[in-house]
């Protein structure tokens, strides 16, 4: 059975910053998304790391503050967010793909169901 499980997510003042873990368990290596959903928007990509460790992605709007890292002997993928804005809260996912890194959530197959950032003026 495929389980991705994200955690880390919490309440940070603006400038603070917050590192988001995802877990997957029940699947091989494969190619890991960051997406985020705020309220009253479409859930956009935010990051991918190939099952390798290569850095695919990242959206305009964090390049430079956040950095995305994997840890393959636990199964384990790391978003680490700096320098958050209030424009960050959203629901953060982490997502699994067999096909290819993209910023396009039809290629993910698996999904957990998320963890809750919210960042104060």
């Amino acid at each position: 059975q495929v389980r991705v499980v994200e955690s880390g997510g919490g309440l940070v003042q603006a400038g603070g910053s917050l590192r988001l873990s995802c877990t997957a368990s029940g699947l091989a290596l494969s190619n890991m998304g960051w997406f985020r959903q705020a309220p009253g928007k479409e859930r956009e990509a935010v990051s991918c790391i190939m099952w390798n460790g290569a850095t695919f992605y990242y959206s305009d709007s964090v390049k430079g503050r956040f950095t995305v890292s994997r840890d393959n002997a636990k199964n384990t993928v790391y978003l680490q967010m700096i320098i958050l804005k209030p424009e960050d809260t959203a629901m953060y996912y982490c997502a699994a793909s067999y096909d290819y890194c993209s910023d396009s959530q039809v290629n993910f197959q698996y999904w957990g169901q998320g963890t809750q950032v919210t960042v104060s003026s």
